[in-house]
């Protein structure tokens, strides 16, 4: 069975190196073998949001650019976890819950399609078993830099 690494090397994806927290929280926290990675914005490799991933579903973007929007979410979301296990996304055992965040106007239904963009990567990216999760998605009024998605993750930790 190819590793993590083996599968985002065959997807072309080189994960970016994670921002800092700009504010009073932890990008990510490792507790009782499970790491929580808080809300990933859909940032490109320089930082910024492009303005495709900006901006309210259903009034400024429509379905396709939305779960583009929350796979980039899903990437930056594995670049923590990458920072936070030391390099070694080898420790993470599966997936147990995603959230996903919609930046939604107020006629717009589509908000789990949209999540839909996170929960693929991660599936492909973890491999079966290891990538299915649970899963909520929420519509929101508003959401940090105007995003169109955040994608927060809990993922379950080999033990040392």
């Amino acid at each position: 069975m190819p590793s993590i690494e083996a599968r985002l090397k065959e997807m072309g994806i080189v994960l970016p190196t994670p921002p800092a927290p700009v504010g009073s929280y932890a990008a990510a926290v490792i507790a009782r073998g499970m790491l929580f990675v808080s809300g990933q914005l859909p940032l490109g490799p320089d930082g910024s949001i492009a303005p495709g991933h900006k901006g309210k579903l259903g009034q400024d973007l429509f379905n396709e650019a939305g779960q583009e929007a929350a796979r980039l979410c899903a990437i930056n979301v594995l670049a923590q976890a990458r920072l936070a296990l030391d390099g070694d996304l080898s420790r993470i055992r599966q997936c147990v819950r995603l959230c996903g965040y919609v930046n939604a106007g107020p006629k717009f239904h589509a908000i789990a399609a949209v999540v839909n963009g996170a929960s693929d990567f991660i599936a492909a990216a973890l491999g079966p078993g290891k990538g299915r999760h649970a899963r909520a998605a929420v519509g929101v009024a508003e959401l940090p830099l105007d995003a169109a998605v955040e994608i927060e993750a809990i993922f379950d930790l080999e033990q040392d």
